[in-house]
């Protein structure tokens, strides 16, 4: 079984129940308009918008993004991927399906926000795209080991945002930062070690959990 057979599975099995969609959704809408019905009419300033929506994006995904093993475990199906499927063929499968719905997830908030909130206004447009696309694939990736790990816990709910957020803490304040940058119009030049540090942090975490998800998977 290849990885993009698992991810069409996956793929076909989300469009037939859409749990993580309508999750990902209506998590999106709550949060926004809970944002907005919090500042009334107040003026917020352009750097708090630039820090929300990243709070909005990682709260969005702790929301949906779990149920890349934790279904498996559900349906009894994990035994029979181990069977079929090598460690790094399941994880690559997962991953795909992970960064579908981020990539899909972040493009709905970022159109959102952009037409809800007057002081997201971005200047420079290049570093933003650059700490969107890294951005995501850090979210998708640690996302995705960590829905490994929790699969086999008992309490998968809560764990899921426990373990996440020290995990994704360094990478959305490096987000929040180039946001603020790009909200700035800083130059691409002046955040080349925000941007590598970056994507020092999606070369470590793919890396590790290569490493790590064959113990992870067959505990």
């Amino acid at each position: 079984m290849t990885s993009i057979a698992l991810f069409r599975k996956d793929l076909a099995s989300e469009l037939r129940t859409r749990y993580a969609i309508n999750s990902l959704l209506m998590f999106i809408i709550v949060t926004i308009s809970v944002i907005l019905f919090s500042i009334g009419n107040e003026k917020i300033s352009d750097y708090l918008s630039g820090g929300l929506f990243w709070v909005v994006v990682f709260f969005t995904a702790m929301s949906g993004l779990a149920r890349a093993f934790v279904s498996e475990e559900e349906r009894g199906t994990s035994l029979l991927l181990q069977l079929i499927a090598s460690p790094a063929t399941v994880f690559s499968g997962k991953l795909i399906f992970n960064l579908v719905l981020v990539f899909s997830m972040n493009v709905v908030i970022a159109n959102l926000y952009t037409a809800l909130f007057d002081a997201f206004v971005i200047k420079n447009l290049l570093l933003f795209s650059t700490a969107f696309l890294f951005g995501s694939i850090g979210i998708a990736i640690s996302s995705t080991v960590i829905a490994a790990i929790i699969a086999k816990a008992g309490s998968k709910g809560t764990l899921y945002p426990v373990l996440s957020f020290p995990i994704l803490l360094p990478l959305i304040l490096i987000l929040i930062e180039l946001t603020k940058m790009s909200m700035d119009g800083t130059a691409f030049e002046e955040g080349y070690i925000e941007v590598a540090v970056l994507i020092c942090y999606d070369v470590i975490m793919i890396s590790a959990s290569y490493l790590l998800f064959d113990f992870i998977w067959k505990d």
